[in-house]
């Protein structure tokens, strides 16, 4: 059997609803580990019942940094498309992106919507706007996927990616080389090290129906959950790199790959 890349699975189903300290029903998080199968991580005590992405962020950023080789699947973008680094006059580079990306769209600040920075109110986001008909590469081969910059209408990343990506800067400054951001640092993980990679809970989300649980709680289960049975079966190692050309890798390792994103094709 093959040896298992990472030692638990963590699926987040992410939201851009509301202030990054507001208490988000639908910002859920599921763990598994070899010997356990997916369960929901529950905030820690304090006022609110459910988790805020500040919390969130400061809780991985310590789970993370303990020794134990762990894969987290998010579920919203970790880069744009190259057309926003070309308008933008944007060097291809995955930390000059975050880096520039948070000056405009401060989406970590106390009490910011991130409405509120696009319809101008805070930040400077009229300088760092995209556009819908934009698409990364792996948008255009996921059938799960839209634009990053889709901010209306059904299955839409938009809201969601604008508020994660500071918080994905924060981690990369806490935990520097012992976080892997797949592919931006790599097509390959070391071993042994920890994992964030993106992913579209849709794409699995028929291959574990389950009742009971609402639309947030339903997409972590199953990315922890998919995580787990695809480790377990010697897969994840082989999906970790994709059947790309390799002038396909170079654009993919400044936009994003959305991992399984051929299923289905």
């Amino acid at each position: 059997m093959t040896p298992r890349a990472f030692r638990r699975y963590l699926g987040i189903h992410y939201s851009g609803a509301e202030t990054p300290d507001s208490g988000l029903k639908n910002l859920r998080v599921y763990s598994a580990t070899p010997d356990t199968p997916a369960q929901e991580v529950l905030p820690p005590p304090g006022p609110r019942k459910y988790w805020t992405r500040r919390e969130l962020a400061h809780w991985l950023a310590r789970e993370l940094a303990c020794d134990m080789p762990t894969i987290v699947g998010i579920d919203h973008a970790l880069s744009f498309p190259l057309r926003y680094f070309e308008v933008h006059g944007l060097l291809p580079d995955w930390m000059v992106f975050l880096e520039d990306f948070h000056r405009h769209w401060p989406t970590d600040a106390p009490h910011t919507y991130v409405d509120f920075i696009l319809n101008g109110s805070r930040g400077e986001g009229a300088a760092r706007m995209g556009n819908p008909r934009w698409m990364r590469l792996t948008d255009e081969r996921c059938r799960a996927a839209r634009s990053v910059f889709q901010f209306e209408g059904q299955g839409k990343v938009a809201a969601a990616t604008h508020a994660g990506l500071p918080w994905i800067l924060f981690l990369k400054r806490q935990l520097g080389e012992r976080l892997h951001v797949w592919p931006f640092d790599g097509w390959g993980i070391p071993d042994g090290k920890s994992a964030l990679v993106e992913v579209r809970p849709a794409i699995w989300r028929e291959l574990a129906p389950v009742a009971a649980l609402n639309a947030g709680q339903k997409d972590a289960f199953v990315t922890a959950s998919w995580l787990k049975g695809a480790d377990d079966l010697g897969e994840l190692s082989d999906l970790l790199q994709p059947a790309l050309s390799q002038p396909e890798r170079l654009v993919c390792g400044v936009e994003g790959w959305i991992l399984d994103a051929l299923r289905g094709q």
